[in-house]
């Protein structure tokens, strides 16, 4: 009897194990592109039928609410910085959260810009010089600063034969990766009517986007 219980939590273990593991594939080399040594993340999309003071309306509208929804910070850091009918550039504030349990709240407070360049309906999106502030307190004492360029590029956050990420900066990697793509779901929804939810979840299909 002994015997077929050590077997049972073995096995209630082993599943446990496999259901926690991350496939990380997503997050490996390439995953974190650089421009002339500067983690850059880009998207470009066109949006037909649209002129840019359409465009430029409706993404100002967007990284407005970015700005506005920052979190309050030492300097008063989410702002626009430049506000042109072909280029818009903000920065922003905001956590990336780790982890969030009872008593275990593991976040960075993470600083960015956005950059938003409209030439005729084609949109050109960066986002750019991330910065991490690791272990702060309440205040924005404290803590470890981390630039993207030294935390989270392939030589940072690999391991030396790039198959998996590293735990420390291995979760700021992550996370960073899966904020550029909302970020530019984002931007690009906003351009999409907005119609009652249907009964049954359907694939999204965005009938005013054309992505490059």
């Amino acid at each position: 009897m002994k015997k077929i219980l050590l077997i049972l939590m073995m096995c209630v273990s082993v599943a446990a194990q496999a259901k926690d593991k991350k496939d990380d594939t997503p997050y490996l080399a390439g995953a974190v592109p650089e421009v002339n040594g500067v983690v850059t993340f880009s998207k470009s999309f066109k949006v037909p039928g649209k002129n840019k003071q359409q465009i430029y309306s409706i993404l100002k509208a967007w990284a407005a609410n970015l700005v506005e929804n920052s979190i309050e910070a030492p300097g008063n850091y989410a702002r626009f910085v430049m506000d042109k009918t072909d280029t818009i550039v903000a920065k922003v504030c905001e956590f990336q959260v780790y982890k969030d349990k009872f008593l275990n709240l593991d976040r960075s407070r993470f600083r960015y810009s956005i950059s938003i360049v409209i030439d005729d309906n084609k949109v050109s999106l960066s986002q750019y010089g991330l910065v991490y502030y690791y272990g702060e307190t309440p205040e924005g004492n404290g803590g470890t600063v981390y630039r993207a360029e030294e935390w989270i590029t392939d030589g940072h956050a690999l391991n030396k034969a790039r198959t998996k990420l590293l735990p420390q900066s291995g979760k700021f990697r992550r996370k960073t990766v899966d904020r550029a793509k909302q970020l530019f779901e984002s931007a690009m929804d906003a351009f999409e009517v907005q119609e009652k939810p249907k009964a049954e979840p359907v694939a999204k299909v965005r009938k005013n986007i054309v992505e490059d």
